[in-house]
């Protein structure tokens, strides 16, 4: 069946490589992202590039408005804007914490909240929220990444509740180290805010570590997401959890059998 879809953060990585396969299914894909000249593949492929700024709450009303008019439904929306804000708490600004909290909660929220009329009008619809393994640890350095997705997963585990008796299926999607932008993103940020001071050692040792990951293609590709995407898609009784991609469930195992001072050990480890 040709489902509606709508993904954000579709610009690069995962979100864009499952759109292209969305639309090869024969999907009708909407991709939403700051950076529109990203996107004109996905256009020449057959899909519906718009931009959008997530903590735009205007923005997301025209484009869900736009979309509705045109399609007359939303049948899946796939909330996948994100980004990973590291450095040590005492060096990131609360401004910067709150940006991080924006984007990856509040403006997934606001436009959750636009779609979801539409979805129970129809009785039915999935919603997809990228998570990560990191909403179930943590890492030195990474506390306002880490609080931003450990609450997304309450937020997303109330929401799925809440929308049972409506049909809509509610899925949080946990990758674990996936090849795209955002360990860039992160070791920038990393850099920008604890690259010097008390905490320059931690920081430089913890970018070391991600290059050397990538350095030994250590991270699972974007099609491993991709694939997941799709039976999620072309499921009628999606899992609530998708646990996709390299260290995802090593980590998270440890995280909840070995107990903090352990996991402490392990983390710390790694930064010497």
């Amino acid at each position: 069946m040709k489902k509606v879809i709508l993904i954000t953060g579709a610009s690069s990585g995962m979100g864009k490589d499952a759109a292209l396969a969305l639309i090869q299914k024969g999907h009708i894909v909407y991709t939403l992202a700051r950076r529109i000249d990203k996107m004109q593949d996905i256009r020449d492929a057959g899909g519906h590039p718009m931009q959008l700024d997530i903590t735009s709450e205007v923005q997301i009303k025209n484009t869900i408005d736009t979309i509705i008019q045109k399609e007359g439904r939303i049948d899946v929306l796939w909330n996948n804007a994100g980004y990973g804000l590291y450095g040590a708490v005492e060096d990131v600004p609360i401004a910067e914490a709150r940006h991080q909290f924006e984007v990856n909660l509040f403006g997934l929220a606001a436009i959750t909240q636009l779609v979801l009329p539409h979805m129970r009008k129809n009785k039915s619809g999935t919603i997809i929220n990228t998570s990560s393994m990191g909403g179930r640890i943590y890492m030195p350095m990474g506390a306002w990444y880490h609080a931003s997705k450990h609450a997304l997963e309450g937020w997303s585990d109330s929401l799925r509740v809440d929308l049972k008796p409506f049909g809509i299926n509610v899925v949080v999607l946990q990758p674990g180290a996936i090849a795209t932008e955002w360990g860039g993103i992160m070791t920038d940020n990393l850099s920008t805010y604890s690259g010097k001071g008390a905490y320059s050692d931690a920081a430089k040792k913890l970018n070391a570590s991600m290059q050397n990951m990538h350095a030994k293609n250590m991270m699972s590709p974007t099609s491993v997401i991709t694939k997941t995407i799709l039976n999620i898609v072309e499921s009628k009784q999606p899992k609530t959890r998708y646990v996709v991609g390299a260290m995802a469930k090593p980590m998270m195992w440890m995280r909840k059998h070995l107990g903090d001072t352990m996991f402490d050990k392990i983390l710390m480890s790694q930064l010497k």
